[in-house]
């Protein structure tokens, strides 16, 4: 398993509220709770957008409101046939002075007009340094409650997903692929310290799981988890349950949002993550002699 090499650092999750069917509202709603965000004391070195914030969580939405992402290593003012969201997240990146996480976005890939729903992630100079598309997408129904199908428009991504940061690795999934344990062990045997998901769980499985699974990616991988949700919004065919948090290492919820728009704020200590990884030694007690290690391909 590799080594955890990380530092103190800050991070903040914008429950952005007041979403509509217009983009460029919901950008400006954005860049106002990033900048924000950012003038806040202590200001955080990470700040976090939820799913599919600047369109309509709705399948029909995605397809309309999909954008062209450049490739990763494209930097601020180099891609011209970049999407709108994705200039924007470039500027409150740089505006900010933080690595920002870009929630996710609905993704138009031109060589095959597959649709993703894309995360995209920022250095503190706007240059584009990681790009994950949702792996497992949300198809559901739960007779009588909820029914959802993500896949009627959506592709499912096909790579895993981490980057570097100067206080530490991270890694990324979104929203249903917190369900899937493999990805956070994965992340965390390739020495992430924490693994990060913009997620929009509705009211039905968010009462159920939204806790719960966070707890269990942190506890079995001794990482931190965060979620970061959209705000409660009435008027929505689709309700994003909120509760946007953050779990250490030991299970523990640091902070957690209520319903409503918000930013919460949580300071991530690495020494009580070498604390706990020596408390409970399980990262070197694991028996790949019984068990196969599943980021064994990763490594």
């Amino acid at each position: 398993m590799a080594a955890i090499t990380a530092k103190p650092f800050r991070l903040a999750l914008l429950q952005l509220g007041g979403l509509t069917s217009s983009k460029s509202s919901n950008i400006s709603i954005a860049r106002k709770a990033v900048l924000e965000a950012a003038s806040s004391t202590p200001k955080p070195q990470l700040i976090v957008l939820p799913e599919i914030w600047n369109s309509p969580y709705a399948v029909a939405s995605f397809r309309e409101y999909s954008e062209h992402v450049p490739k990763i290593g494209s930097t601020f003012g180099a891609e011209k046939e970049e999407g709108e969201t994705v200039t924007a997240l470039r500027e409150m990146a740089r505006s900010a002075g933080c690595w920002l996480i870009g929630g996710s976005i609905p993704q138009r890939e031109a060589s095959t007009d597959n649709i993703y729903n894309t995360c995209t992630v920022y250095d503190p100079e706007g240059t584009l340094v990681a790009i994950h598309q949702k792996v497992h997408l949300f198809d559901i129904d739960i007779p009588g409650r909820q029914t959802f199908k993500e896949s009627d428009t959506l592709t499912g991504g096909k790579t895993l997903t981490t980057f570097e940061t100067p206080f530490g690795k991270i890694g990324l999934g979104i929203c249903y692929d917190i369900r899937f344990p493999e990805m956070a062990m994965i992340a965390a045997r390739q020495g992430c310290v924490a693994m990060i998901y913009p997620a929009a769980f509705n009211t039905t499985t968010g009462p159920m799981h939204w806790t719960i699974l966070q707890k269990a990616r942190a506890i079995d991988n001794q990482i931190y988890v965060a979620m970061c949700s959209p705000a409660r919004h009435p008027e929505a065919s689709y309700q994003a349950y909120g509760h946007s948090s953050v779990v250490n290492p030991l299970g523990d919820v640091l902070v957690e949002a209520d319903i409503g728009p918000t930013t919460v704020y949580a300071d991530i200590d690495v020494d009580l993550l070498a604390t706990t990884r020596r408390n409970l030694p399980v990262t070197i007690q694991r028996r790949f002699d019984v068990y196969p290690d599943v980021s064994k391909e990763f490594q």
